[in-house]
């Protein structure tokens, strides 16, 4: 899953190797959060949320055989 977010946020951003995943776990919630270059925050947010949200929505899809909430927080 790591994976995956990793991918598509540097498939978005102009500095790919800029591009941090790291995973917290708690209880039965797994946060990835995703570190980016200050020059392409806003190409992962997108124009009002709708490229996170879209990441988001695929990550969540993609971990329904997990049992687990997960969540995608984009650190500026």
């Amino acid at each position: 899953m790591e994976e995956l977010v990793s991918v598509i946020a540097k498939a978005l951003v102009d500095h790919p190797e800029d591009v941090t995943v790291r995973t917290v776990e708690k209880d039965r919630l797994v946060v990835y959060e995703l570190t980016v270059h200050p020059d392409d925050v806003g190409k992962v947010i997108g124009k009002q949320g709708r490229i996170a949200k879209s990441l988001r929505t695929v990550v969540t899809s993609a971990a329904v055989k997990m049992d687990k909430r997960v969540t995608v927080d984009i650190i500026s």
